[in-house]
């Protein structure tokens, strides 16, 4: 017996009896009159209760669940956090909002609760990406480097793609201390990647299971953090795309090797870090 059909049951029953009670003070004096109208649209409102109970509890249920399970952990307490500081400054509005002439000192406490709490889940969810760089820094990881521990520095988010982790570089340039703050690896990335290891083709195979080294390589470097986040970009396919449009919401660089990630990336207005380029930067220049 599932949820929904009990969930139905209770409906025709509740709405039944709350219908049948409202029929039967139609009658007023008149008792067969009464009865006639309880019975009638008692059954009305059960039928009513039956048929439309799920769609104002379990599918509205479903709905928020499902949308939540597609929001990362770090939205999700980004958010939390936002309604938090939202209520709080609504608590402390609310006194002095009552205090105004009626109907405003019982209206405006209210709209203060709602319009606060909406205002402070939207700006921490939108700058998500500042408060979990200032989470990591406060969490003293970033801490350990003193010549590394300015706030700029510690603060700074960097998305790297599947390219850039499987060719291997991005773990040398890491250890020498040349990309301070926060590596994000999204899931959709490391499932990429996952995909690639698990290929039927050996080549494909061997770069995927490289990549998987290199990221366990760069989880241990003590001069760095590697955060592997959920965070994902509604109503987009494309792993590429994807990076672009995380990295335009969380106003970071993507490091790269990939050349068609690279032109679309900075058509878009988003900065690119390409190992390549950085490769050709240092070469050595050979003077007469």
């Amino acid at each position: 017996m599932s949820i929904e059909f009990i969930l139905r049951i209770i409906g025709m029953v509740f709405v039944g009896i709350i219908a049948g009670i409202w029929g039967y003070s139609l009658g007023g004096d008149n008792l067969p009159e009464s009865i006639r109208y309880a019975a009638i649209i008692g059954l009305l409102g059960a039928l009513t209760g039956l048929v439309l109970t799920p769609y104002v509890t379990t599918r509205p249920a479903r709905a928020v669940r499902a949308r939540l399970g597609r929001l990362s952990a770090e939205t999700l307490f980004a958010g939390l956090i936002g309604m938090v500081v939202g209520l709080l400054t609504a608590a402390l509005l609310s006194f002095p909002l009552s205090l105004l002439p009626q109907p405003f000192g019982q209206i405006l406490p209210f709209v203060g609760v709602v319009a606060f709490s909406w205002l402070g889940i939207s700006l921490f969810v939108m700058r998500q990406g500042d408060i979990m760089g200032l989470l990591s820094t406060l969490s003293g990881r970033g801490g350990e480097s003193g010549s590394s521990s300015s706030w700029t520095n510690l603060n700074r988010t960097i998305l790297l793609d599947t390219s850039v982790i499987i060719d291997g570089r991005v773990a040398d340039i890491a250890r020498t201390g040349f990309l301070p703050g926060t590596l994000l690896i999204p899931r959709f990335v490391l499932n990429e990647l996952q995909y690639i290891a698990d290929s039927p083709d050996g080549l494909r195979r061997q770069r995927g299971r490289r990549g998987m080294e290199v990221l366990a390589e760069l989880q241990k470097l003590p001069n760095i953090l590697v955060r592997i986040s959920d965070i994902n970009a509604e109503g987009v396919r494309e792993v590429d795309d994807k990076l672009v449009v995380l990295a335009k919401q969380l106003k970071c660089p993507i490091l790269t090797n990939d050349y068609n990630l690279n032109r679309i990336a900075e058509l878009q207005g988003v900065t690119i870090l390409n190992i390549n380029e950085l490769a050709n930067a240092v070469k050595s220049v050979v003077l007469p």
